[in-house]
């Protein structure tokens, strides 16, 4: 069975790539539009890993790690950063809100692929 992966991105045409990516990687993707949506989708279904922007309207990706590490579900669940922002500040304040990773916007399939599976073990 493939593993389950929740896409968050408000950005219609990342979501896309990032699916298209994913599921060429033998990957299940659920798209959600942005933080609050996500979480929503993660509360109702169950994923193997969260794949998240940082900055979207609603709930922005901080927000969102810091309510799916509430849930007992997602204690152990790897929280991926897929954002443009790349300083040093943001990537501890992700890390203590409880990322696993962190990947830079554009991405490239064959990083993205293997971040993927490296968090996924």
């Amino acid at each position: 069975m493939s593993k389950s992966i929740l896409c968050v991105d408000d950005s219609a045409s990342m979501r896309q790539m990032v699916r298209m990516t994913l599921a060429g990687g033998g990957f299940a993707v659920t798209e959600a539009v942005d933080g609050a949506d996500g979480l929503a989708k993660a509360k109702a279904g169950s994923f193997d890993l969260v794949l998240t922007d940082l900055n979207m309207p609603n709930l922005d990706g901080l927000g969102l790690i810091r309510g799916l590490r509430a849930l007992p579900a997602y204690k152990g669940v790897p929280i991926v950063f897929l954002t443009t922002e790349s300083q040093a500040e943001k990537k501890a304040e992700a890390k203590s809100a409880g990322a696993t990773a962190w990947i830079v916007k554009p991405f490239q399939p064959d990083r993205l692929l293997a971040l993927v599976a490296k968090v996924l073990g």
